[in-house]
């Protein structure tokens, strides 16, 4: 049978938190009276002992990527000042910061800390908050509909009828005029008059899919960009400059997110698990990427997200661990 902790009892928020600070004030330095002050609150209660265990173990998932989480949040940092000051190297700000980086990722995965894509909402007209799907009229007459988590910038003035997908998902019902309605994701756009359609974009690929009328796709912005005509029913996927083939799809389940259901058909794990992320109250953390390349087909519901996790967890046989009530980690 395969062990989940989904029925342990529920860890306390501030004991969690405490046993995370110890770990880190530890980190720091080799003061013995801090060390006495820590053996004796971890002596205090048996959870207390759990708890900085759990904190060890979550310290050990997110060393790796804390380096990376500085350098990344660094140079972010350095393209929104750039305009403003004379140019500095972020990177010798990286190192001193990783510590600090790990103990907001350990909150990240914990889920008490969402960064989000904090640069991306700043630039953004429209966001969705996690878990929640949006809808939006636009000037132009067309609607906007944004999947949990998503943002996007919209420009409908001067001539020009432009939405630029930051994250997520967008689905959009365009209102026919002869000024063509332009969607950019990446390096791909999508072209079209009149419509209504979605573009999604993955951690690998940019999707679009189809339900009513035609849309032109190209995998990049130059005069040269290899282009595809879809009609309604089609879906056709870009990345790094190639653009797949289009392929028959069933637009209506593809879109069903709007009226609160997940539909996938021979999606990766890993692609699933992201999907059901923008929904799940916490994180979920995949650490097999062979498990991750396992096809999943099927429908959930998007207002119960954890169902879900069991549905595939009883199909796919993988192992289970919820951790602080809020990381799922998987494996």
């Amino acid at each position: 049978m395969t062990r989940t902790d989904s029925d342990a009892t529920p860890c306390d928020p501030a004991l969690e938190q405490t046993a995370q600070a110890w770990l880190v004030r530890l980190r720091g330095t080799s003061d013995v009276a801090i060390r006495r002050a820590f053996e004796d609150w971890l002596a205090q209660r048996p959870e207390h002992a759990q708890a900085y265990a759990r904190a060890e173990t979550l310290w050990r998932l997110t060393e790796m990527p804390a380096t990376r989480l500085a350098l990344e949040e660094a140079d972010a940092l350095e393209i929104y000042l750039r305009p403003r000051r004379a140019p500095r190297n972020p990177r010798r700000w990286a190192y001193p910061l990783a510590s600090v980086a790990c103990l907001l990722a350990m909150l990240w995965l914990g889920g008490w800390w969402q960064p989000g894509d904090w640069l991306q909402d700043w630039r953004a007209d429209y966001v969705a908050a996690p878990g929640q799907v949006a809808e939006w009229k636009l000037a132009d007459g067309s609607y906007l509909s944004l999947d949990a988590g998503s943002a996007v910038r919209v420009r409908i003035d001067g001539g020009q009828r432009r939405v630029e997908l930051l994250r997520g998902a967008v689905a959009l019902r365009v209102k026919r005029d002869a000024l063509p309605f332009v969607v950019e994701a990446g390096e791909g756009r999508a072209r079209v008059l009149g419509t209504e359609f979605e573009v999604r974009r993955g951690a690998g690929a940019t999707r679009v899919t189809v339900l009513q009328g035609r849309v032109a796709v190209s995998a990049g912005t130059g005069a040269g960009a290899a282009e595809e005509v879809l009609g309604a029913g089609q879906q056709v996927g870009f990345a790094d400059g190639e653009l797949g083939r289009p392929v028959a799809v069933d637009a209506a389940a593809a879109l069903a997110w709007r009226q609160g259901w997940l539909s996938f058909y021979r999606q990766p794990l890993a692609e699933v698990l992201d999907e059901l992320a923008r929904y799940y109250p916490g994180r979920i953390l995949l650490l097999d990427d062979a498990l991750g390349r396992q096809p999943v087909s099927g429908s959930f519901r998007s207002d119960d997200p954890e169902a879900a996790l069991k549905s595939l967890q009883a199909v796919l046989g993988y192992r289970q661990q919820i951790l602080f009530g809020r990381l799922v980690v998987i494996r």
